[in-house]
């Protein structure tokens, strides 16, 4: 582990954070219609599974990073599912998919400090960890949903991440 990577670890959730309505924004913009018109029906996350993510500033420490580690574990499969499924139905929306490979990209150098820490600090050497449903084989706005879904609450999360740390 390097000397900074707790600082490392909090710089990268304020940056998912910071970039995560605009992210939930975007994608919506991209999918059209009914999409942007009914995102509260349609968006609505109680139908998708996320991890619960239980913790506040009086959890432990050691607690407080494994429900990061579930957290960020989860999401890195989601986004990869996202991105899949945005390639394949908006292979235009450049600043889409780029925004989803830079929070891609982020999400998996936390992964990396976050098992850094656990290990380092904690001896906790595997975690486990819960992945979303795959949207493979569903129909078109079946997987703009699910997108929908996830990251609207991702954007929820992200928060509480923030605060926590």
């Amino acid at each position: 582990c390097g000397s900074n990577v707790q600082e490392q670890t909090r710089r990268q959730v304020a940056l998912l954070n910071a970039t995560a309505q605009d992210l939930f924004s975007l994608y919506l913009k991209c999918q059209g219609e009914p999409f942007s018109s009914e995102t509260d029906k349609l968006c609505n996350p109680s139908g998708v599974f996320f991890p619960a993510f239980r913790v506040n500033r009086t959890s432990e420490r050691k607690e407080v990073m494994v429900a990061m580690y579930k957290l960020f574990a989860f999401l890195n499969a989601s986004l990869g599912n996202i991105t899949r499924d945005q390639e394949e139905l908006n292979p235009t929306a450049k600043e889409l998919l780029d925004r989803l490979h830079n929070t891609t990209k982020t999400t998996r150098g936390l992964i990396s400090n976050l098992t850094c820490l656990l290990c380092k600090n904690y001896n906790i050497f595997q975690v486990d960890v819960s992945y979303g449903e795959s949207s493979k084989g569903k129909s078109a706005f079946k997987k703009k949903q699910q997108g929908c879904q996830v990251l609207r609450k991702y954007v929820q999360v992200i928060a509480q991440a923030a605060r926590v740390l």
